[in-house]
């Protein structure tokens, strides 16, 4: 049996919500051979993706055109969305007869739309599985530009065409999809090893942890400006420098695993790092991605399970942190989260096999 997974490049928030619906269908179905497709480096997608895979870099969709890890380029994205549809129905031909050559069982995508669209012409039962979809947030940013309604209709289009579109809470509501089902949170929830970070670093005293993640975009942090706070050690995903840095690529433990074991993380709006931390509890010190319209039901959904707060953007590039801190610090505790989304996906899909294979 062989499976295509398609995996939209924009960040790692959508490799990380898919991960652990892949690994799942290969515990149950152990000679699964899977394709992946995706631009997102293949060590990345190794570090979450257990077993042997194909890597194939190649990625039907872009998302957004991003200034940096917050700021949208409204009119770039649309000129090159306005690019892609001038030929649509040439476009997913040409898409369709490499699905075709692939010769998948199944299509799962996260959540280049194009990839879903293709399947149907190729004839490949297909599953999307996110949080969020293409069409609106292009809707959202570019619905001004003219032309724009004609290529939301193809986008909506394209996603009504997969046999299942599986939304992880929390999720964008997506009510013009009749085939959105809505399933419990995906997020690997790492082990807490924050002794074993303490002793492998020399940690001593009430020192908080802060671990600065802003996802796979670029986004550069003045970090050597940043001022000394009391108590406080910091720990990069992105090669910063601080004299009270924690060199986290030496910790020999996974993302998830530090993750788990500080006190706070410092990040963007996003599924991967925000499902992961409401899963363990750990306080999030976010900054707005400034009207990006997952952001609401990311963070309705993260308020009850883990202490948050807001830090400004000119506050993040000055380093002061203090009054954020302290403010996370003062909160009540909250429930952290019960996942296992990817079990909910991996009966749906399976369901599907057996319905579409006589599996």
């Amino acid at each position: 049996m062989r499976l295509l997974v398609d995996i939209s490049p924009h960040g790692y928030g959508h490799l990380s919500q898919i991960a652990p619906v892949v690994n799942e269908l290969r515990r149950r179905l152990p000679s699964l051979e899977l394709l992946i497709r995706t631009t997102v480096p293949r060590k990345q997608v190794a570090s979450r993706v257990e077993g042997a895979f194909a890597y194939l870099e190649h990625a039907p969709d872009f998302g957004m055109e991003m200034a940096s890890a917050l700021e949208v380029r409204a009119e770039a994205s649309f000129r090159r969305y306005q690019a892609l549809h001038q030929d649509w129905d040439a476009v997913v031909a040409r898409e369709a007869r490499a699905v075709a050559r692939l010769a998948p069982d199944l299509l799962l995508g996260n959540v280049p739309y194009l990839s879903l669209a293709a399947a149907r012409a190729a004839g490949v039962p297909a599953v999307a599985l996110c949080s969020l979809n293409w069409a609106d947030i292009f809707w959202h940013y570019c619905r001004g530009f003219s032309g724009a309604d004609a290529i939301y209709a193809q986008m909506q289009e394209a996603y009504r065409s997969a046999e299942l579109f599986l939304q992880p809470r929390p999720h964008m509501p997506m009510g013009w999809l009749d085939n959105r089902r809505s399933i419990a949170p995906i997020a690997l929830r790492g082990q807490c090893r924050r002794e074993e970070l303490d002793a492998r670093f020399g940690l001593e005293g009430p020192e908080r942890l802060v671990l600065v993640a802003m996802g796979g975009m670029p986004f550069t942090l003045p970090t050597e400006r940043w001022p000394r706070l009391p108590g406080v050690r910091w720990l990069f995903t992105s090669g910063e420098r601080h004299p009270d840095e924690v060199p986290v690529s030496e910790s020999g433990m996974s993302f998830a695993d530090v993750l788990a074991s500080v006190d706070v993380v410092l990040t963007k709006p996003g599924y991967g790092t925000f499902a992961e931390a409401g899963a363990c509890g750990v306080d999030v010190l976010y900054v707005s991605r400034g009207g990006w319209p997952e952001e609401p039901y990311l963070l309705e959904w993260l308020r009850a399970h883990a202490r948050v707060a807001e830090l400004g953007r000119e506050r993040l590039l000055q380093g002061d942190f203090t009054g954020a801190l302290t403010t996370l610090a003062e909160m009540p505790r909250r429930r952290a989260a019960v996942a296992g989304g990817e079990h909910e996906a991996t009966e749906l899909i399976q369901g599907l096999l057996q319905k579409t294979l006589n599996y």
